[in-house]
């Protein structure tokens, strides 16, 4: 018989890192501060009509050229070795898997962000994940250098990995699979759960919570009230302080969503086998 599968999909910056990722080595070895680097990158925005991911994926490169830094893989890898997480992350995958497995529920993570997929491949919870979708560039065999965007994932285009998720496709240039109408899903929207901290994660969660799926919008301590409005509005299921320590109302939510899959699982194959009789 098959296990249960419960897929956890993931915001990276402020969900799980406690802010941009490319704050913490990144920008100061340009020798500037965040808001210097961000600051730029919507001004560039405002006057180009660049999107606004692509504008800080473009000024990643603009930048490290104008300091004289080549912006190779290994460069952006190392830029991944020093972010700082939300209490409890590093430890929580593997409490969570374990849950699951007391559960005869498989977990897996999913990270879908925003964010330089390059840098989330240097840090240490790069591995936790069964994929991870991000920004990231196609670099220059010879030299080692991005010379155009491989992949750039906006707000709204998060939506279509929720898809690829359900029906299992990981190949981002799938498309005939991930629009193809199918009989099942690998993993059922209600089995879903989606991470965010906030008003750039509201099209996933509320795609999701629509399909019967669970969104949960994360807070640091004390800022709650960056989360209340989208809660009050219907447009997510729970709202959790970020804290993913043993014993955290985030770690008793996601017990609950993990509880009620198994239950359910039992209930269908009890229905099953009773029509079968």
């Amino acid at each position: 018989m098959k296990k249960t599968i419960v897929a956890i999909m993931y915001d990276f910056d402020k969900t799980l890192s406690t802010t941009d990722m490319q704050n913490y080595e990144f920008i100061p070895r340009l020798g500037m501060t965040p808001e210097e680097f961000w600051g730029a990158t919507g001004e560039f925005s405002e006057k180009s009509d660049v999107e606004r991911i692509l504008s800080y994926m473009y000024m990643m490169i603009y930048q490290a050229k104008k300091k004289g830094i080549k912006l190779t893989r290994e460069f952006l890898h190392e830029c991944g070795k020093n972010i700082k997480y939300h209490p409890g992350v590093t430890t929580w995958f593997k409490r969570i898997n374990e849950y699951g497995e007391s559960k005869g529920v498989k977990v897996e993570h999913y990270l879908v962000s925003s964010g330089t997929k390059e840098i989330v491949e240097g840090s240490s919870i790069y591995d936790e994940f069964t994929s991870v979708f991000g920004c990231e560039y196609y670099f220059d065999e010879k030299t080692g250098e991005p010379v155009w965007p491989k992949l750039a994932i906006n707000y709204t285009q998060k939506t279509q990995f929720l898809f690829r998720i359900a029906k299992g496709v990981k190949d981002i240039t799938d498309d005939d699979s991930v629009n193809k109408k199918v009989s099942g899903l690998r993993i059922p929207y209600k089995n879903i759960v989606y991470l965010g901290d906030g008003m750039t994660d509201i099209a996933c969660m509320t795609l999701l919570k629509q399909n019967g799926g669970k969104s949960i919008a994360v807070y640091p301590e004390k800022e709650i009230e960056k989360v209340k409005k989208i809660y009050e509005d219907g447009r997510v299921n729970f709202i959790c302080r970020a804290d993913y320590s043993s014993g955290s109302d985030l770690e008793k939510v996601l017990h609950l969503i993990i509880d009620s899959a198994a239950l359910t699982r039992q209930i269908e194959d009890k229905e099953i086998s009773l029509a079968n009789k």
